[in-house]
């Protein structure tokens, strides 16, 4: 059995950047069943969290599991649970694209923080500031949006 720890921070945003996740509650129901969900998938998520238009996952990799096998499961599988539940007023969607940037082990606290915090944090930063944050400090090309 090999021993690993690859820890990667995953963020992306609902359709169009739209705020389908408009309540605490609706929230925190999709975030507990990404988190069951993916238990039974055997990826393991340390911490889930988010606002009402995008997500914020930190995930500790299998050995068999790749960064794109693991976004299409957790994308995919909730935003189908999402519209069985009728959580939203219309049809739900997350966004293709995603960020996945890896995270070393003394930083795994201060990522899962950043993450546990993003109600509070999004009372002062909209996404659109966030995601132009993660952009420069990761020094990701800005591509335009596909939406």
């Amino acid at each position: 059995m090999p021993f690993i720890k690859v820890y990667i921070h995953f963020v992306w945003s609902t359709k169009n950047r739209f705020p389908y996740l408009h309540n605490p509650e609706i929230r925190q129901q999709v975030w507990n069943h990404i988190k069951e969900n993916s238990e039974k998938k055997d990826i393991f998520i340390d911490f889930v969290n988010g606002f009402n238009d995008h997500c914020h996952c930190l995930v500790s990799l299998g050995s068999d599991q790749t960064i794109s096998k693991v976004m299409q499961l957790i994308k995919g599988e909730s935003a189908f649970w999402i519209n069985k539940q009728k959580l939203t007023n219309q049809y739900f969607e997350w966004q293709d694209e995603y960020f996945a940037v890896g995270v070393s082990e003394s930083q795994i606290e201060t990522v899962r923080n950043y993450i546990k915090n993003q109600e509070t944090h999004h009372t002062k930063k909209t996404w659109n500031d966030e995601y132009e944050e993660l952009i420069l400090r990761h020094g990701f090309v800005k591509m335009k949006d596909k939406s």
